[in-house]
């Protein structure tokens, strides 16, 4: 697909810089440089303020390793990669306890909160970042993806799964070592096929239970251990819908911190077209025309809300409507 890497998330080309990881004594010279600089995290949320003279446009605050917010920081920083001679940290601050925090705004479908510390500016705050991240470019969305993702692993890794005892980060945050056993661990990625699912001029949709009116999107499922990616999609097309799949292609893929999946965008044939549907997994299917579709991106479709900004089902969906899959 051509414009396979135009997708939210899909790399900037950033310098990971992983030869250094490895390295202590370059890892340390890094922190210590004058040029090096970090991103902040709250629970998740990345640290963003407004572009000068781009009022739709937000980015990442970058500060300095000095900068007093991150004493709020109780592990080590992550090395993101460079930028030119710069290198990049992130900083997860999430002991900070911010005042008058909602707690109930953090169980809804997505948090709108912001929070904002008394170091910075009002104009910067903690955002949720599926709520800005269609307004960072291509390099401050992979930074902050990449940053939550390693940020989420650290949190729910901290103790060895061969033992039990507590691990410490080592290899600037992309490792974390067990003194008891000598296990080492990595950050994962779980891989999950979304699809694009076509029988003649129509697609199928599918959604949630929970999900907001209105919003329906591709299906979507993990692979399993020992299954292709074509044998995934056919697998969860089948037991969702009850829709039989033959030929699958490859078209794009995403990385999806949340929190931690690789989206394997693919685009699949089907071969029958009677819908019966699994409860325990969604609460409808249905198929969609080319010309609704182009109601539901137009806000104008009476039943379907246009698809989110940023997920690559919009993406698939928006080029399957233009006939821009090739």
């Amino acid at each position: 697909m051509k414009l396979a890497e135009t997708v939210t998330f899909g790399g900037s080309g950033l310098d990971r810089a992983g030869e250094m990881r490895g390295d202590a004594s370059a890892l340390a010279a890094a922190l210590k440089a004058p040029n090096s600089y970090s991103i902040a995290l709250w629970r998740g949320k990345p640290l963003v303020g407004p572009v000068p003279g781009a009022p739709e446009q937000t980015e990442l605050t970058r500060l300095r390793l000095t900068h007093p917010i991150f004493e709020h920081a109780t592990d080590a920083p992550i090395l993101l990669g460079r930028e030119g001679e710069a290198h990049v940290w992130a900083h997860d601050i999430s002991s900070w306890a911010p005042p008058d925090v909602d707690s109930t705004q953090f169980n809804s479908f997505l948090d709108r909160s912001e929070q904002h510390h008394p170091s910075l500016p009002e104009s910067h705050s903690f955002v949720e970042l599926r709520a800005v991240m269609t307004r960072l470019d291509a390099r401050d969305a992979e930074l902050a993806a990449t940053a939550r993702a390693v940020q989420g692993w650290h949190g729910s890794h901290r103790f060895c799964a061969r033992c039990g005892a507590a691990t410490k980060p080592t290899h600037g945050g992309w490792q974390r070592d067990c003194a008891a056993c000598g296990g080492h661990h990595f950050p994962r990625t779980d891989p999950v096929v979304i699809m694009l699912i076509t029988h003649g001029n129509s697609v199928l949709l599918g959604r949630s239970p929970g999900w907001p009116q209105g919003m329906f999107s591709c299906l979507a499922g993990f692979i399993e251990p020992g299954e292709t990616i074509e044998a995934a999609v056919r697998r969860e097309v089948w037991e969702e819908a009850g829709i039989t799949v033959g030929r699958v292609g490859y078209l794009a893929s995403q990385p999806w911190p949340f929190p931690a999946s690789l989206m394997l965008g693919c685009h699949g044939h089907a071969e029958s077209t009677d819908i019966s549907i699994d409860p325990n997994e969604i609460e409808q299917a249905l198929w969609v025309s080319r010309e609704d579709m182009a109601e539901v991106f137009a806000a104008r479709h009476p039943l379907i809300a246009p698809p989110r900004h940023g997920a690559i089902a919009g993406f698939l969906l928006r080029n399957w409507l233009a006939d821009t899959l090739d």
